[in-house]
């Protein structure tokens, strides 16, 4: 458990920098240069994501089970992870779609942690699942009073909105038959 929240610190730490810290942040982006900040933002951000993943693994050896999902709460899951991959690319491929959810990307990571949280009721997942979620919901709250930050992007367009949609929902197809049990070990309906 201690390599999870080693992990978890880590990367919620370094994500969470523009919520807690912003005029720091903007500091050392100014002394390092953009390019070295992001370097180690990244560095610091993949350490932390080796680490939740490594910790969370080594729970699943012995796991400390709170409840057991019924099948409906499985099926209710499955129907709140259809959006995730569309948002995630939305936030890649400028469209209305972007433009309506406004942070694709945070949309993304609460349905995924939500939907998580509800079916894996051990004490390492509601300690995953719940600390994403909650970082995700006060980094969107945070994002509504910090001023915006120009990022470049790809040029908006209707199309972009077909690719995210078709192209997430290819995903979400691809992690329910093969890729969740290739990549975690465990078949979301098996």
């Amino acid at each position: 458990m201690t390599t999870l929240l080693m992990g978890l610190i880590l990367l919620l730490g370094i994500h969470s920098v523009s919520i807690v810290a912003l005029r720091w942040r903007e500091a050392m982006v100014q002394r390092m240069g953009l390019v070295a900040w992001r370097g180690l933002y990244s560095v610091v951000a993949l350490l932390g994501l080796w680490l939740v993943v490594r910790g969370y693994a080594q729970t699943r050896l012995a796991p400390q089970v709170l409840w057991v999902a019924p099948m409906a709460v499985r099926h209710l899951a499955a129907v709140l992870l259809l959006p995730v991959f569309p948002c995630l690319l939305a936030t890649y491929l400028p469209g209305t779609l972007r433009t309506k959810l406004r942070h694709p990307m945070l949309v993304a990571v609460k349905a995924w942690a939500l939907a998580h949280l509800l079916v894996v009721g051990t004490v390492s997942a509601v300690l995953l699942f719940g600390a994403v979620l909650a970082w995700a919901v006060v980094d969107r709250i945070s994002l509504k009073r910090r001023p915006a930050r120009e990022v470049p992007t790809l040029p908006a367009s209707a199309v972009n909105d077909v690719l995210a949609i078709g192209l997430g929902l290819a995903l979400y197809a691809f992690m329910v038959m093969k890729g969740h049990l290739w990549l975690i070990g465990v078949a979301p309906f098996g």
